[in-house]
């Protein structure tokens, strides 16, 4: 098996970029495979990993279909749901709380 190469951070030569910097150019890594890593390193923990991909192999970002849309829109509501009252909140429930802030804040007002 082949080791990756590995490049300080900043350093890295043209021709790869991160999936985020692919997905700014409209492209995806399209199945392949790893092919560099970059590493900053941090004081007292180990070093921050970022990992690259060839942009002459990537592909483009597939178009987004009714489908996918409305399945993006109904787990979005999901989301916006508040599991205690049932009415859409307006933003995504927090994790933390597991409720809306509204239900949250009743909840520890009467406990």
């Amino acid at each position: 098996m082949a080791t990756l190469p590995i490049y300080r951070w900043r350093l890295a030569p043209d021709g790869y970029a991160t999936r985020r910097q692919l997905r700014s150019m409209g492209l995806r890594p399209g199945g392949q495979d790893v092919a560099a890593q970059l590493e900053r390193p941090r004081r007292r923990r180990g070093p921050l990993v970022a990992y690259l991909y060839r942009i002459d192999r990537a592909k483009p970002v597939r178009p987004m279909t009714p489908a996918r849309r409305a399945a993006l829109a109904k787990a979005m509501a999901a989301r916006r749901t508040c599991p205690n009252c049932r009415r859409d909140a307006g933003y995504c429930i927090p994790r933390s709380l597991g409720m809306c802030v509204a239900c949250s804040d009743s909840f520890t007002a009467a406990a």
